[in-house]
């Protein structure tokens, strides 16, 4: 079995917008090739701050 590690490239926290999801969502289906993955969560603390996420898989 292959042991497949996810590597956090970038962090970074933004003003959420009821958008984001959608720019998230094309980088996902765009670049899967290039091995990236792209995560939005709300801030634990701050539900009006985003927290993007850049992945290399």
């Amino acid at each position: 079995m292959e042991d497949h590690k996810i590597e956090v490239l970038s962090t970074v926290r933004v003003e959420n917008s009821s958008e984001l999801y959608k720019i998230v969502d094309s980088l996902n289906r765009t670049l899967k090739e290039q091995d990236l993955m792209f995560g939005l969560a709300l801030d634990d603390e701050d539900e009006n701050t985003a927290v993007f996420t850049i992945y290399r898989t």
